[in-house]
């Protein structure tokens, strides 16, 4: 007996009703498996002795079982735009998956503006042309999201349970794409497009979340035992905003699960993806983290937290590429250390080996809307530093990145790098950039180009030693260079360690 299962089939349990053997619900017809990498096919048995084994990609292998589960591990495979089936038989029942391919997994993680879905973009175009059979996408649906209201029983019982995601493969059509991370989807459509072979695009993610409800389970039992209790909203570690809203939707029953609770969100969305190889993860979060002014603690939570994910993965190098906190015309205390987090986000990526970030000072709100409507240009540009930095393509990806400061008399001068033909986007000189003597103090500072360096000087400050550069929540930038790509901002405050 054959049976094919389809992925609505999976996820509303019929395989599990009607065969002895299923598989993990990650896997299903049209999903991209990494090219390259030893890949754990998992899944349960249900009384039967009989050996389970998987066919693919002219592999069989032999299951390994223990207990009711069982793994087989396809060995590595090169990237192929065919579409495969995968078969899991045991005895006479088996299960087939279709239109699997192989070539390149991303994971996309982080908070609102990761989970802004492509339909509100309004980009219909790319909801009407999203027809790539070459990409696909593992949507994990928020069923709880943290709106202001109070949480109901039912939903504080699916909490409880940890029926946080539901989720399932798709390649991407103008049917399956518009509920899609819009910057997860134009990612993984460039990535796709400049590198020739499958994509597929892993997504969860969750409006409002802080770091530590993606701290991995183990990172925080070592270095955060404090926040696994039920007092976990008194800790340090949560802001203002995170408490309050947690609070409104629990009653303030401390005992109630919570979204925002730590590694809550680690556990639900990322766990089950531990031993699915991968080729990177893209992160846009900070928002919720920036309202706390503690450079120190954020550098040690998001270097925790890549670490952490590393450790997971098995993978001490895996690339993590984020997007640095764009601009916000919000004068309120909870967007005035923005541009520490910029720093924070800017230190841990020259820390950490194949960590970087995006700047996105130039596609920030105008207004006080967190939520940037610019998501194409995110995507694109995550996909270029991805091509460049990840895939040894020739592509452009870096703005501006200055890496030396000279006193010239009562000028200073600054040199960068991924500055060829310095220039401004409006025919003015270069803004937000600012000088200090040795007494620390800054002022706003006159600036020239000169060649691929950048003159500074100010009445105010005779002897200038150090500058910075985009030192405010609200930004107007425009320093650029040959690729219109917008300048890092910078400081030269130190973290302490």
């Amino acid at each position: 007996m054959k049976i094919y299962y389809t992925i609505a089939a999976l996820l509303s349990g019929i395989g599990t009703l009607t065969a002895e053997v299923t598989v993990d619900s990650i896997f299903s017809s049209g999903m991209v498996l990494q090219q390259g990498r030893v890949i754990p096919i998992t899944g349960t048995v249900t009384g039967s002795a009989q050996p389970v084994t998987v066919q693919f990609a002219g592999q069989n292998i032999k299951a390994k079982i223990k207990g009711k589960k069982w793994c087989a591990l396809l060995q590595p495979l090169p990237a192929s735009a065919e579409a495969q089936e995968m078969t899991i038989s045991q005895g006479d029942d088996s299960l087939t998956l279709d239109n699997i391919r192989v070539g390149e997994v991303w994971l996309a993680s982080g908070q609102s503006n990761m989970l802004w879905r492509l339909n509100q973009t309004g980009d219909s175009k790319a909801i009407a042309s999203a027809n790539i059979p070459l990409l696909s996408y593992y949507h994990n649906e928020p069923q709880i999201h943290t709106a202001p209201r109070a949480y109901t029983e039912a939903e504080k019982k699916k909490l409880l349970n940890g029926e946080m995601y539901n989720g399932a493969w798709h390649v991407s059509s103008p049917s399956s794409a518009p509920r899609m991370s819009a910057v997860g989807f134009y990612f993984g459509r460039k990535l796709q497009e400049t590198l020739g072979v499958p994509v597929g695009i892993i997504h969860a993610s969750l409006g409002g979340s802080e770091m530590m409800a993606w701290m991995p389970t183990e990172m925080a039992s070592k270095k955060y035992r404090s926040c696994l209790t039920p007092k976990w909203l008194e800790s340090k570690y949560m802001s203002a905003w995170v408490r309050g809203r947690a609070s409104f939707n629990n009653k303030g029953d401390i005992k109630a699960p919570h979204p925002y609770q730590p590694t809550y969100l680690y556990k639900t969305g990322i766990e089950p993806w531990v031993n699915f190889p991968i080729a990177g993860v893209i992160w846009y979060q900070g928002e919720s983290d920036a309202e706390i002014q503690d450079m120190k603690q954020n550098t040690a939570l998001l270097s925790d937290l890549i670490q952490g994910w590393r450790a997971e993965f098995k993978n001490p190098e895996l690339p993590f590429l984020m997007v640095q906190l764009p601009r916000i015309n919000d004068k309120t205390p909870l967007r005035a250390y923005w541009p520490e987090f910029r720093h924070v986000q800017a230190h841990v990526a020259a820390r950490l080996k194949n960590v970087d970030y995006l700047v996105t000072t130039d596609l920030g709100s105008t207004n006080s809307d967190v939520h940037p409507p610019r998501k194409l240009e995110v995507g694109e540009r995550l996909a270029a530093m991805a091509a460049h930095s990840v895939y040894g393509k020739d592509t452009p990806a870096y703005g501006p990145r200055v890496k030396g400061m000279k006193p010239q008399g009562s000028s200073l001068v600054l040199s960068f790098e991924h500055a060829a033909e310095l220039s401004t986007t409006d025919g003015q000189p270069p803004r937000h950039f600012e000088i200090a003597g040795k007494n620390g103090k800054f002022f706003p500072a006159e600036t020239s180009i000169e060649g691929n360096t950048l003159i500074l000087s100010s009445p105010q400050v005779k002897a200038p030693v150090t500058a910075r550069y985009a030192w405010a929540t609200y930004l107007t930038p425009n320093l650029v260079n040959e690729h219109k790509l917008p300048a890092a901002p910078f400081s030269p405050e130190k973290i302490a360690q």
